[in-house]
């Protein structure tokens, strides 16, 4: 015990010294002209402003923004940290300084997570993050890719459909998570691996729901260890404990879904799935061979971003508009007048829907799935708006403070759909150019998975307003909290009851 102590008040002196090292030494090093860093909080010795950001980091950050600017520098831990709060700023960073922040950088979630980056989201930046990239584009996030699944998507969302009438005529409240999970999750498998994932609703989709959340939870924790890497294998939170006993449900998960997959091989002879694709490309050249490893990985991360981020917006679009019932009322009369209500919308629908397309892109705006960016970091040092920012700096992007500027959005905490009818607002597009509205982020390293996430939206969300009239419970509140990570969750999953609205014949799979 009296070792142990000896070698943790060794690690906190280095770590202290290191701290002042960096804090000042390299501070008065960069104040010189054209070298001076962006304006931000002090923070505490050791920690700096880790402490600082609490246990809703986007709100924190918002706030510091207020007083420090639109590119705020943050020390964090022996680390340097930038947040870009504003589109301007986030333009010059994701854009005009693309390449040099097309990196990651290191931390226990792709460590723990994300077979030590081993995926596609936080691969470094070359051949192999090419390749798996233009796999997935070409097989299944891409524009022709999603045309060939798009059957699938229909007949899954029939299913659901049928699943929701049965509650209803049982008085039954819809839970909307764990609903669009289930669908959701069934929708990738068949694309991925020629099957669904779930056969029926029940403890074995609600775990992976819970799997999925925890995932998208523990990764957007702020992890000492990351930020002081000389204390990392203490792991004070137990966020890193927490990750490795995730990884290891996931990977026998996936595991189990590869071994099915290669033994019923034959039986997609001719017709193969998203892995026989990437399974074929296993050797390209010897900077892009792929291993099973990168297979896991790579379905590891279209499973959980392609159910939860898509999910989450969908279900604060519906909680946005049974809160204001009036949104509900003009979507239905756009529907029933472009649709009627003998069948149900199909995806060539959606482009008649112009109501529909502003409530989903103020969702993207208010409730983005993505409150900070995945984090960046600077390959060189660099000067954004007249600052210094030094190599190896981590940049963050507050994608939420950027849809609450109240520079740049009138009134914008109410959500007011009608915004992106007229005016310069109603070309404003969610796929990365209008710094505005960033979602999915923006540059080389923007979400793979953005045109299938719209499509996702626009399609569930419409069917199921089209689809049900919605109510909430007698005597329940309808709770508006946010619970923060990597996805911007609900702090209370939204239930509610439903009733069919449309010709009983239009909710036959």
């Amino acid at each position: 015990m009296a070792t142990l102590d000896i070698i943790l008040l060794k690690e906190l002196a280095m770590a202290t010294i290191l701290f002042f090292i960096t804090r000042f030494f390299i501070r008065s090093l960069v104040s010189k002209p054209n070298r001076k860093l962006p304006p931000g909080p002090t923070g505490y010795p050791i920690v700096g402003a880790l402490p600082l950001l609490g246990t809703m980091p986007h709100v924190t950050l918002a706030n510091m923004s207020k007083k420090y600017g639109p590119v705020m520098y943050l020390k964090m831990g022996t680390s340097n940290m930038v947040v870009a709060s504003t589109p301007d700023a986030a333009r010059a960073f994701l854009k005009t300084l693309d390449l040099n922040f097309a990196n990651r950088p290191p931390n226990a979630g792709a460590t723990h997570l994300a077979y030590n980056s081993q995926d596609m989201v936080f691969a470094g930046y070359g051949p192999r993050w090419k390749l798996l990239r233009k796999l997935s584009n070409l097989h299944m996030l891409g524009g022709k890719a999603l045309d060939d699944w798009a059957n699938v998507r229909k007949i899954e969302l029939g299913h659901m459909l049928q699943a929701m009438v049965e509650s209803s005529s049982q008085g039954e409240a819809v839970v909307v998570p764990e609903m669009l999970t289930f669908a959701m999750a069934n929708m990738l498998g068949q694309v991925l691996i020629s099957k669904r994932v779930f056969v029926t609703k029940g403890s074995e989709s609600n775990e992976f729901k819970d799997m999925v959340v925890e995932l998208m939870t523990s990764a957007g924790y702020f992890n000492f260890g990351d930020y002081i890497p000389s204390i990392a294998w203490m792991d004070l939170q137990g966020i890193e404990r927490g990750m490795k006993h995730l990884h290891k449900k996931f990977d026998k998960l996936l595991s189990r879904m590869i071994d099915e997959h290669v033994k019923t091989a034959h039986q997609r002879k001719g017709k193969p799935d998203f892995l026989d694709f990437v399974m074929s490309n296993r050797e390209k050249s010897e900077d892009e061979r792929l291993t099973l490893i990168n297979f896991k990985a790579l379905l590891l991360n279209l499973f959980t971003a392609g159910t939860d981020t898509s999910s989450s917006i969908i279900e604060w679009s519906l909680a946005e508009m049974l809160k204001n019932p009036s949104i509900m009322k003009r979507a239905h009369d756009e529907m029933d007048q472009v649709i009627g209500r003998n069948r149900r919308l199909e995806e060539s629908d959606l482009s008649k829907l112009p109501y529909l397309q502003a409530i989903c892109k103020e969702t993207f705006r208010k409730h983005p799935s993505t409150p900070l960016n995945l984090p960046r970091v600077s390959s060189e040092p660099c000067e954004v708006n007249g600052y210094y920012i030094p190599k190896d700096t981590r940049l963050s992007v507050n994608i939420w403070a950027i849809g609450r500027d109240p520079n740049v959005w009138e009134n914008p905490l109410e959500f007011t759909p009608e915004r992106f009818l007229t005016g310069k607002n109603a070309k404003i597009d969610p796929r990365g150019n209008d710094f505005e509205l960033i979602p999915f982020g923006a540059g080389r390293r923007i979400c793979a998975g953005t045109r299938m996430g719209i499509v996702l939206v626009e399609y569930i969300l419409g069917t199921l307003v089209h689809s049900f009239d919605w109510k909430m419970k007698d005597r329940v509140e309808l709770n508006m909290d946010e619970a923060f990570g990597l996805a911007l969750q609900k702090a209370v999953p939204l239930a509610a009851l439903v009733t069919p609205r449309l010709a009983l014949s239009a909710y036959q799979a």
